[in-house]
């Protein structure tokens, strides 16, 4: 089971503080609070972001 942010921290555990950051990124890229705005975005392009998003953080892990 991936471990939240907070409990990472708490554990003082390195790895799954990164990986707990890494899964934080990747939501917020997808929700279009980091690189392209979701309002830049026409709606094909934000369901493409949040489908690729949601992959991601579903998946074995990986980043699109």
């Amino acid at each position: 089971m991936t471990q939240k942010l907070g409990s990472a921290l708490r554990s003082l555990d390195e790895q799954a503080e990164h990986e707990a950051r890494r899964r934080v990124h990747t939501a917020k890229v997808a929700l279009g609070e980091r690189g392209t705005p979701w309002w830049e975005q026409d709606d094909a392009q934000r369901r493409a972001r949040w489908l690729d998003g949601l992959a991601a953080l579903d998946g074995d892990g990986e980043q699109p």
